[in-house]
């Protein structure tokens, strides 16, 4: 089964939502989670999530949003978090690329989310960008499991997260001529990992810089299978395994 467990289907990205989840059918992706960044794509994907049987949801406040939010869209995650088909809160976490000066404001967010991930046993899709130990401190703080979105760290990095119980969510970036995330993947093994596109970004190299669809999960998932020496059918099967440890889906 291929899954692709980090995508951003809005129409802001899409012209053609239904043509783009039909052709994923005929790619053979069974199933792809679409995550909310802000109260008005969470309302997006909850439309959506009710439209289409293989998209499920996460609903969360990334922390690019955090000078804006208001606590009304706090609540509104509160009262849609327990919705049919919406299985994590996400995508939340830190952001310090940019900046460190509302550091405060995006962890009291941050905290926010990962008590309503804990009060409603929900998993966590976590968004950290050069915010590694606030990240980390943060997390240990409260009762909850999921998925580090996007990871490209250390080798060292990676390990504190597996051993806190969360999976790695590996995208194109692993593709990336310049990046050193392949090495890093072969020593932590494929049992501590889940594959993602985060499309419409980080498309998978050679088609880097174009607009990603989730249909190039296949491409991620070959890449590892190179790596690990093994058939594309095997990467798919032990990575889809870990996404069912992490989340409430029946297939």
């Amino acid at each position: 089964m291929y899954y692709d467990s980090h995508c951003h289907i809005y129409k802001e990205y899409y012209d053609d939502i239904e043509k783009e989840v039909n052709d994923l059918k005929n790619e053979d992706i069974k199933l792809i989670i679409n995550n909310g960044c802000n109260k008005e794509t969470n309302e997006e994907v909850l439309n959506l999530i009710s439209k289409y049987d293989m998209m499920y949801g996460a609903i969360g406040i990334h922390p690019e949003y955090v000078s804006n939010y208001t606590l009304d869209d706090i609540k509104f995650m509160e009262e849609h978090i327990n919705d049919n088909k919406v299985i994590a809160v996400g995508e939340i976490g830190l952001d310090y690329h940019y900046s460190k000066e509302d550091k405060d404001d995006q962890i009291e967010l941050f905290e926010k989310q990962l008590a309503i991930a804990e009060n409603h046993d929900k998993p966590v899709i976590i968004h950290s960008r050069e915010a590694t130990l606030d990240t980390i401190e943060t997390l240990k703080k409260y009762r909850v499991k999921g998925i580090i979105h996007s990871f490209s760290g250390s080798y060292e990095t990676a390990m504190i997260y597996i051993k806190m119980g969360y999976k790695l969510g590996i995208n194109g970036v692993v593709t990336f001529k310049n990046s050193n995330l392949k090495d890093v993947v072969s020593k932590i093994g494929l049992e501590n990992i889940v594959i993602e596109t985060d499309s419409p970004y980080l498309t998978p190299h050679p088609y880097r810089g174009e607009k990603n669809s989730p249909k190039n999960v296949k491409m991620i998932v070959e890449f590892l299978a190179n790596i690990f020496r093994i058939s594309p059918l095997e990467v798919a099967e032990i990575t889809s395994k870990n996404l069912l440890e992490i989340f409430d889906i029946s297939i």
